[in-house]
């Protein structure tokens, strides 16, 4: 699945998956309006699927709505901006790359550290705290393990919030059910038992249309927590090893001003 990692690809599945959402939304639409322009009166009586929602949502406008239109206004937010920051350009750039392993050839360390704590890459974040440990390869490589832990902890959280949504998604559906079935019982309650049913068809169809809003809600969010979380577990296994292998390109330049202090132990013993 190397093709998918490709930037270009996943803007394309993002635009089709965009444009199947429009092109149902104007079928079900047009298919309304064909059947209002054929059924006449009996059509008029009979609105479209589009319509039909549009009018019930704006017939309970509740505090469980707007919750809801809240939370899908953050996960289209959150979902635009994981797409545009998980990317292999952004979270591991092949410049940013080819940059560390020049300094890394010229053995210019200084300038490296200094690159690094500048660089907002995964890559850089990762190998910026072991080249602070410096010269000690073991302190280095357990200080580059904690850090991609960290930083790939920290890749996860930024979407995890989509998680969080999708899954409230369905309990806010719920609570809306809820209390449009207590809307609809109290109303035959108070005709007594012999409600008329358009009397109950009210709170029904609050408690179906908020059930509907909390499923539409959790879909998308869940779908698009999944796609994120396998870029983002795969992109940081790759930033994981490109950081290893930079810190095993250091590793004998370090053996050798490790050995030259070595070297000079016995002599000041003797002095």
């Amino acid at each position: 699945m190397r093709w998918y990692g490709f930037s270009k690809m996943r803007f394309a599945l993002f635009v089709v998956l965009i444009g199947a959402i429009l092109v149902s939304v104007s079928t079900t639409m047009a298919q309304g309006a064909a059947a209002a322009g054929a059924g006449g009166e009996a059509a008029k009586a009979q609105p479209g699927l589009f319509s039909t929602l549009v009018g019930l949502m704006l017939r309970n406008l509740d505090v469980v709505f707007f919750t809801i239109m809240l939370c899908s206004i953050i996960a289209v937010t959150l979902i635009i901006k994981g797409f545009i920051q998980v990317r292999p350009s952004v979270m591991i750039p092949e410049s940013s790359t080819q940059t560390m392993r020049e300094m890394i050839a010229k053995k210019q360390f200084k300038e490296l550290l200094e690159f690094t704590e500048q660089d907002n890459t995964f890559v850089s974040h990762a190998l910026n705290p072991a080249l602070k440990r410096a010269p000690s390869f073991q302190a280095m490589k357990e200080a580059l393990e904690t850090s991609i832990g960290e930083e790939t902890a920290e890749q996860f959280r930024k979407i995890e919030y989509l998680n969080i949504i999708g899954n409230l998604g369905p309990l806010l559906g719920l609570l809306g059910t809820v209390m449009g079935m207590i809307q609809a019982f109290s109303a035959l309650e108070a005709a007594g038992g012999n409600a008329n049913p358009s009397e109950l068809a009210g709170g029904i169809s609050a408690a179906l249309i908020h059930t509907f809003l909390g499923l539409a809600l959790a879909i998308p969010c869940l779908a698009a927590f999944g796609v994120l979380r396998t870029m983002v577990d795969r992109l940081t296994i790759r930033g994981s090893l490109i950081a290893e292998e930079m810190l095993l390109a250091i590793k004998p330049q370090e053996s050798k001003s490790a050995a030259a202090p070595a070297a000079k132990m016995p002599a000041v013993a003797e002095v």
